[in-house]
């Protein structure tokens, strides 16, 4: 799964194929079918290892900020900051497998959306004290912050921008 995930996240999905990856995991193709039957499980299975392991991650990085003190939008801010910074940044691996696949998996375009929800609940819960939930939309912009960055936007004018948006956001509910 680690080849998978690094390929598929680095270059693409559709980029890489099935041969690339059992000889960047160093395992026989009767060991590589017998775990996935065709690349669509393995993207699945990529899917699904990557939403635990962002989401363990995002949680994490905003749970420490909080307790270092930083309001919630200067946790979010911060958390989001770092990973945009990261020399493997490419985007968010959600939009980017919609994006590349399409509608043409329903079930892989199901898996993005349950991951999207559970960023927004994270965010509903970040920003509790809110009135009206407000993970929903702040999920969008944060799509709007990691899409900027993917394009090679200045990570500080994308963060301003993004702290500025989230703070009307938040205010408003």
């Amino acid at each position: 799964m680690l080849a998978a995930h690094a390929l598929f996240y680095g270059e693409g999905i559709r980029a890489t194929g099935v041969d690339k990856i059992i000889e960047e995991s160093s395992v026989s193709k009767v060991t590589f079918y017998r775990q996935y039957a065709s690349k669509d499980d393995l993207i699945r299975a990529y899917l699904d290892y990557r939403h635990g392991r962002w989401m363990s991650w995002f949680k994490a990085s905003l749970s420490q900020a909080l307790a270092a003190g930083s309001p919630a939008v200067d946790a979010l801010v911060s958390t989001l900051r770092n990973w945009f910074s990261q020399p493997d940044f490419r985007g968010c691996a959600f939009l980017n497998a919609a994006a590349e696949l399409g509608s043409s998996d329903p079930e892989i375009l199901e898996t993005v959306r349950r991951h999207k929800q559970e960023m927004a609940s994270v965010l509903n819960d970040l920003f509790s004290d809110n009135a009206v939930p407000a993970g929903r939309s702040l999920s969008l912009v944060v799509d709007g912050a990691i899409v900027h960055a993917q394009m090679g936007c200045p990570i500080n004018d994308v963060m301003e921008d993004f702290q500025s948006a989230v703070t009307r956001s938040v205010h408003k509910a």
